[in-house]
């Protein structure tokens, strides 16, 4: 039966944890669920992009799930990567998902083979159809074949089990069409953000909460920003989302994703191993250098000490507020906080 709780709030799409032979670190994996949990983090997402699930078998995929299940005790709703090669499969792992009691999963779009968008709405029909548990849509155009508007409304309408999107590209134009399509007549569907770089102005326009790697690091700050955000809150809410957007394009832009997040959690105290990626000589010297960077930006939050030598003085960012106060000026002129609030 359909669940009727909506999907809201920040949900962490954790890394996974590993050990010196590359293996899932059971017991610190454990000892992070709790460390999330206890920072306010609304919900949990394992096997997403940003807990590498291609780099993991399936058996894997499905152990990180039963560990993170077990911790979490239903302290926290789980939404659960459920993204496998084909459909059959896909379906299988909703089915174990289920019998996890998890919230909902999350299934990419198909990737590999470009599909037309008749084939991405049979595909994740068949899936929806087939499957015991909620299916939240997995946008990630970058890797995957884009979901478009009028598929995500064809599958809202025809799909019970089709509850939510969560959608990575950061397009606010493409969010805001998506919702102005489906909400009217689906006032339960979920809307999530992959892409805490816009993660306050997605709010505003009524996404009802994210998917953001950053919270696996800085729970406290992701969680401060959405509810300052939803409360109104927007002076405050601002200056949180330019010091959660350092950190982001720190950690997204100055490493191979997702290692620039390992960097910064094993900054924040925990064992995350080596990933499997493997990297060049060059690529761990700029991890090393990167490791400086993002405890900088940690110790500016009081998060962790600064690095041996210092860190570089602060620099002027009056001109970027001006900026951003001019935008959530234009934002309340059109009417956005009504939208934020409906």
């Amino acid at each position: 039966m359909q669940s009727t709780q909506r999907l809201q709030g920040i949900f962490t799409p954790n890394l996974v944890l590993l050990d010196s032979h590359g293996d899932i670190h059971e017991r610190e994996l454990r000892r992070y669920v709790n460390w999330l949990i206890e920072r306010g983090v609304h919900g949990l997402y394992p096997n997403g992009s940003t807990g590498e699930f291609t780099r993991f078998t399936a058996e894997e995929r499905r152990r990180i799930v039963d560990i993170i299940a077990d911790e979490v005790r239903g302290r926290v709703p789980i939404l659960a990567g459920a993204a496998e090669a084909n459909t059959r499969e896909t379906i299988r792992a909703c089915e174990y998902y289920h019998g996890l009691g998890v919230r909902a999963v999350a299934v990419v779009a198909p990737f590999y083979f470009k599909l037309s968008q008749d084939g991405v709405y049979a595909y994740f029909k068949e899936i929806a159809d087939n499957s015991p548990v909620d299916v939240t849509l997995y946008n990630i155009p970058l890797f995957a074949t884009p979901i478009e508007v009028n598929t995500v409304r064809r599958l809202a309408d025809e799909c019970p089990r089709v509850v939510a999107i969560k959608d990575s590209s950061g397009d606010i134009p493409h969010m805001m069409r998506m919702i102005t399509a489906v909400r009217p007549s689906h006032p339960n569907f979920s809307f999530l953000t992959g892409w805490e770089a816009a993660l306050m102005p997605m709010l505003l326009i009524g996404c009802d909460g994210g998917t953001n790697a950053t919270s696996g690091i800085v729970p406290e700050i992701t969680r401060k920003l959405y509810e300052m955000t939803m409360a109104g809150q927007l002076d405050a809410a601002r200056d949180l989302q330019y010091r959660l957007l350092k950190l982001f394009d720190a950690m997204i832009y100055h490493s191979e994703f997702p290692e620039g997040f390992r960097s910064a959690l094993q900054l924040r105290g925990f064992e995350t191993g080596v990933g499997r990626q493997p990297q060049s000589n060059k690529q761990r010297h700029d991890l090393e250098q990167l490791s400086n960077q993002l405890q900088c930006l940690l110790s500016e939050e009081g998060f962790t000490g600064e690095p041996l030598g210092g860190c570089p003085t602060k620099s002027d960012d009056s001109s970027v507020t001006r900026i951003v106060q001019q935008v959530v000026a234009e934002l309340r002129r059109l009417g956005v906080d009504s939208i934020a609030s409906s």
